[in-house]
């Protein structure tokens, strides 16, 4: 998950949220208890409380010189909390899932070796009831902020205030959850969380929720998305900016956290710069030159084909691949169902029945991509190849027609399109249609309301433009006119932010402990909110209590049947025509940069790499 947020700073709010503070005996005294070490969502952490550094760290890693990287888009602001500068903000200020949280920190740190466990970072401990619906925070005694002054309580209750008020989607519905915020010290700040219980609110906050400065900022302040820096409490300053070109990062000297467990080991350059490029083919030429030192590759031909050049032969350049244990991220042609033309899934179905997989990754690829089925594909969590168990079925016995039996079966692998399986899949494809209302005219398509069947497919890059005109000739033998369109950055983060398209090429991450998130993702609500992950606009009733009953789950067992039970709907609703994935994480980087031997579920973690 992309993690940014917005922030109010009124005076009169302040004084009246601070109001309902009341001050309380410690943890001991109250029955809750005291914990200093990690907490899972399910089971017991892998660590124990007395770990010296992630298993994915190498403590003894060379410290200082400087690492360049690179990525596509452009940034105008240095605000990731606010609407904003959600999309248009400089790279790796806070939860950047490639260059990690260089500015801003939260309670506790996310171990990227397990499904979901944390591990304290600005908190020295914490307390949690059974029902999870209360939690307490202790502040480490030596956080401070890159000024020098303590991070404190008072901090806390300021930030969740602003993030309540201002927040962008899906944060400030997490503020919203609390009933109740006490301040029980200067250091001790207590959660009561509202009804219904959310088992899962109590990590997110703890990981999610950034801790910022009350001295040093204002209302005002904080509702701008300029370039003048925030103030935050992590390992690296901003030092030097070239607005929408490059932001440079320097480590702080005195940064208060370089010595806990979950620091060791990361943050070994004294100098970050990230460079910004227009495309992918510019960022590959700026890394071809020397430029750019880490080029983390998603594009399987140039993989196996563009890497001939001088650096690479030399030993210059080492390509690597590296294993994860996590599914694949969903990628896919996304349906915006706000669009009345993709209302019907009968229609969506038939759209994606002609998408000829084979074709592409043979004509595109030389077959060295792998179909993407399901959106936890390759993991316990899928239900591709495994019939619903007893609990599956009794989550979707209120909606008996909402998943086939092929999908209930885990009969879900789709078809190869060879030459006769294609006019196959066209003959059922008009048959969807013909169902739907949709009517045939010397081999043109219209509507029910006879309108020619066209829509727009929006795309941000060349890639993206190649796969989306495959399609339109996959879509043209069926009588459906698909017009391709790419947009720069700005106007694709625009239109992306605010549902303006019919179809998308749309990336989700995917994790062994899907929660909360689902709910910005496929959630009813999510629907309408401006810069919700719902790119498909999904309002279904049946998405909405399975995502309920999977934060809910309290077993194991519990937790993989809903799982489950929600791949089954999202494969039954056909919001994505699924693409592919890579076996592998494959990345090429300068032969003077090494990492740890130990590559964690999550993939390689670039703040874990060091030069020698």
């Amino acid at each position: 998950m992309l993690m940014r947020f917005n922030i109010y700073i009124l005076l009169a709010v302040i004084v009246t949220f601070y109001a309902s503070a009341s001050f309380a005996a410690p943890a001991a005294e109250t029955g809750l208890p005291l914990q200093t070490g990690g907490l899972a969502m399910h089971g017991t952490p892998a660590l124990p409380a007395d770990f010296s550094h992630f298993p994915y760290a190498d403590p003894a890693a060379r410290q200082g010189g400087t690492v360049t990287y690179g990525t596509v888009g452009t940034f105008d602001g240095l605000n990731p909390f606010i609407i904003r500068g959600f999309r248009t903000t400089a790279r790796g200020l806070f939860a950047d899932t490639q260059f990690g949280s260089m500015v801003f920190e939260t309670l506790m740190q996310r171990s990227q070796d397990e499904a979901f466990t944390l591990y304290p970072l600005l908190a020295k401990s914490y307390s949690l009831n059974n029902a999870r619906t209360i939690m307490r925070f202790t502040l480490n005694p030596a956080a401070r902020f890159a000024d020098g002054r303590p991070v404190s309580a008072d901090d806390i209750l300021f930030t969740c205030n602003l993030l309540k008020n201002e927040g962008r989607p899906p944060f400030n519905s997490y503020m919203k959850q609390i009933a109740r915020l006490e301040k029980l010290s200067s250091d001790t700040v207590q959660f009561t969380f509202s009804p219904p219980i959310n088992r899962e609110l109590p990590l997110i906050i703890a990981s999610i929720m950034p801790v910022l400065p009350r001295h040093a900022l204002t209302r005002a302040r904080f509702a701008e998305n300029n370039l003048t820096p925030i103030l935050g409490s992590g390992p690296y300053l901003i030092d030097k900016i070239e607005a929408g070109q490059s932001i440079n990062y320097r480590r702080n000297p005195d940064y208060w956290g370089k010595d806990l467990p979950v620091n060791r080991g990361f943050n070994n350059f004294d100098n970050v710069r990230i460079r910004y490029f227009r495309n992918e083919n510019a960022l590959f030429e700026a890394f071809k030159k020397g430029d750019i030192d880490v080029f983390v590759e998603n594009n399987a031909n140039r993989w196996r084909t563009a890497y001939n050049f001088p650096a690479l032969s030399q030993g210059r350049v080492i390509k690597a691949a590296f294993d994860k244990g996590t599914p694949a991220a969903q990628i896919g042609f996304v349906f915006n169902t706000r669009r009345a033309v993709f209302a019907d899934r009968r229609v969506r179905a038939a759209l994606a029945a002609v998408f000829d997989f084979d074709w592409i990754n043979r004509n595109f690829y030389d077959n060295i991509y792998q179909r993407t089925i399901g959106f936890w594909d390759g993991t316990i969590l899928s239900a591709v190849g495994r019939a619903a168990n007893e609990r599956e079925r009794r989550l979707l016995a209120p909606w008996p027609a909402l998943v086939s039996p092929a999908i209930m079966a885990g009969q879900v692998i789709p078809p190869p399109n060879a030459a006769d399986n294609s006019r196959k899949q066209a003959e059922k494809a008009w048959d969807l249609l013909q169902q739907a209302g949709f009517t045939r005219k010397a081999n043109i398509i219209f509507t029910p309301d006879a309108q020619p069947f066209r829509f727009e497919i929006m795309c941000q890059t060349l890639e993206e433009e190649k796969l989306a005109l495959a399609y339109q000739r996959f879509l043209r033998r069926l009588g459906v006119t698909a017009l391709v369109r790419t947009v720069d950055d700005s106007q694709y983060q625009n239109r992306l932010s605010n549902f303006d398209y019919d179809m998308i090429i749309g990336k989700l991450s995917a994790s062994l402990s899907p929660g909360s998130e689902q709910m910005n993702r496929w959630g009813s609500a999510s629907r309408r909110i401006k810069g919700s992950f719902n790119y498909a606009g999904a309002a279904e009733p049946a998405l909405d209590a399975i995502i309920a009953a999977m934060i809910e789950a309290r077993s194991e067992e519990d937790f993989i049947s809903t799982v489950r039970a929600l791949d089954r709907i999202l494969m039954a609703q056909h919001y994505y025509v699924p693409l592919y994935h890579l076996p592998q994480q494959w990345v090429a980087y300068k032969a003077d940069l090494h990492h740890p031997d130990k590559t964690p579920l999550y993939g390689f973690r670039l703040p874990a790499w060091w030069q020698q």
